[in-house]
Parts: structure tokens; C-alpha cells; sequence
């Protein structure tokens, strides 16, 4: 059987979103079956989000499966397994057949990393992190700056008139870098980062630099802790970013802020 018509298209769409799914494909059958060996369906931590094994009682094992799987998958188990399953004793079924189902879980240890601005820097750097194993999400209030990005599907670009407002939908190992028009608009994205990490105790982002000097650090922790935060939290991020080496030249910066990325990345699985 050919594959399901829009499937590559739902599992590119998928993948790109970055939110943990399994694919699960009905690779062999044998007997009385509810569906054709090639049939495939799309799960993720909701249930079905596309396609179909067959419906019934067998289609909802598999989902119960596929979820199972992405739970342990998150906590560093197999992300591939292949079952068999006898309709009617291992499943319920009245029908005396086997299927073989195959179950994948894809978006899971993802290394994730989310540049706030689309700048020169930023031009620089994400292409230079597109050359990496990792996923980037840029976020920019500016469009034309977004568009000069290249295409890319380990590459997502999001508009948005407020960049903070993306801060919502950061995940607890994002690595995360302002590097926007400058100090009037890189606080506002930081301060709502430590802000939820007020909210939220399980929210420890293992990287979150800010571009710039000594100086604009020693304003950004004066502003923050006027802004009610305590001394201790306006302190934990990374100002100026970057390994010592280098120029000011945007192509130098990138390499070295892409390094540190890497060394902190490194020392985070150590």
C-alpha cells in the first residue's frame, strides 16, 4: 500500500513544530486483520493526529502505545520498537489475525535553540548554527530582517510586534540569546524569562545570554531588580556571550557565541 495521501506532508509539519509525535506504521499482517500492512497513523501526547491502523480497538492500543512511548522517550528510553500482537489474545478482538506495528518517536533531546532578533549577528549566527545537529527558532518584530534568513527545515521564523511574547512557549532546555535592536528591547524579553522562572521552579533554561558589554550587564541587573526582581535572580544570565576570541566583525562574534553554545551544551550531558 502506498503512503497515506498528506502524511510526509502532516509529519514534516510535525516535525517542524518541534513537539514531541510517534509515527506508527502497520508494517506486516497475517490473517484476519482490520487493515492493509502499509497503513500509518501520527500520535502525540493528545492522541491521533493523523492517519489511521484500522480503527477500533486495535487503532486505540496503538495509540495508548505510541503515547507510552513518548513518555519514556522523554526520560531518555528507545525511541524506535517494533510489537506484535495477537488480535484476539493480546488485543480483544474477535478476529483470530496478527499485526506487526512499528512505532517511532521523533522531536525528543533536540538540542533547541531560540535567538530573539534577526539583526546582523543574528544573520550570522543562525547560519552558522543551521551547519550544527540543532533546531533554531529566530523571532523578530521586523519582517524584512526575518526574510534575509535562509530556508532552512531546521529553521523556524516567528513575527510577532512583541518578542516577549514567545517567552510562553520556551521549553526548559531551550538554549535562549537577546540579541535584538538593543538594550530597550532585549530587557523586556529578559526579565519576562526570569520572571517565569519565578512562576515556574522547573523552568532552568541551561543557557540565556544577552549580547553586549560589562556596562549594558551591570544596567540590565540595576534595571531588573528595580523592576522587583531579587539581586540573586537578576544575576543569572550571560552578558557580555561568547568565548573570548576574536573580533567585533558579526561573522567572528557568531563563531564564538556558537562555541560557548557548544562548550555549554557539552558540559549540560557531561
Amino acid at each position: 500500500m502506498s503512503v497515506p495521501h498528506g502524511f510526509v506532508e502532516k509529519l514534516a509539519e510535525l516535525s517542524s513544530a518541534g513537539r514531541p509525535f510517534a509515527a506508527v506504521t502497520l508494517v506486516e499482517t497475517v490473517g484476519s486483520t482490520p487493515s492493509d500492512a502499509g497503513t500509518k497513523m501520527l500520535v502525540d501526547g493528545s492522541g491521533l493526529v493523523f492517519g489511521t491502523v484500522g480503527g477500533g480497538k486495535v487503532e486505540s492500543k496503538a495509540i495508548g502505545h505510541a503515547q507510552e512511548l513518548l513518555t519514556h522517550a522523554d526520560n531518555g528510553a528507545p525511541t524506535c520498537a517494533l510489537v506484535e500482537w495477537n488480535l484476539q489474545r493480546d488485543v480483544g478482538m474477535t478476529c483470530g489475525g496478527v499485526v506487526k506495528l512499528l512505532f517511532e518517536a521523533y522531536n525528543f533531546h533536540e538540542w533547541r535553540i531560540v535567538v530573539f532578533g534577526a539583526g546582523h549577528v543574528a544573520q550570522a549566527l543562525v547560519r552558522l548554527l543551521l551547519l550544527l545537529e540543532c533546531r533554531v527558532i529566530c523571532v523578530d518584530q521586523r519582517e524584512e530582517w526575518l526574510s534575509k534568513l535562509p530556508h532552512s527545515p531546521k529553521l523556524r521564523t516567528v513575527l510577532l510586534p512583541e518578542p516577549r511574547d514567545f517567552v510562553s512557549e520556551l521549553r526548559p532546555d531551550d538554549y535562549v540569546i537577546c540579541m535584538t535592536m538593543g538594550h530597550k528591547t532585549d530587557r523586556p524579553i529578559l526579565q519576562a524569562v526570569l520572571d517565569r522562572k519565578v512562576k515556574d521552579a522547573g523552568f532552568e533554561l541551561p543557557y540565556l545570554g544577552v549580547i553586549g558589554s560589562q556596562a549594558k550587564r551591570k544596567v540590565l541587573v540595576r534595571e531588573l531588580i528595580e523592576a522587583g526582581l531579587s539581586k540573586e535572580l537578576a544575576e543569572q544570565f550571560r552578558c557580555p556571550i561568547g568565548l573570548p576570541l576574536g573580533s567585533n566583525q558579526p561573522g567572528e562574534i557568531a563563531v564564538s557565541i556558537a562555541a560557548e553554545l557548544i562548550q555549554c551544551r557539552d558540559a549540560v550531558r557531561a
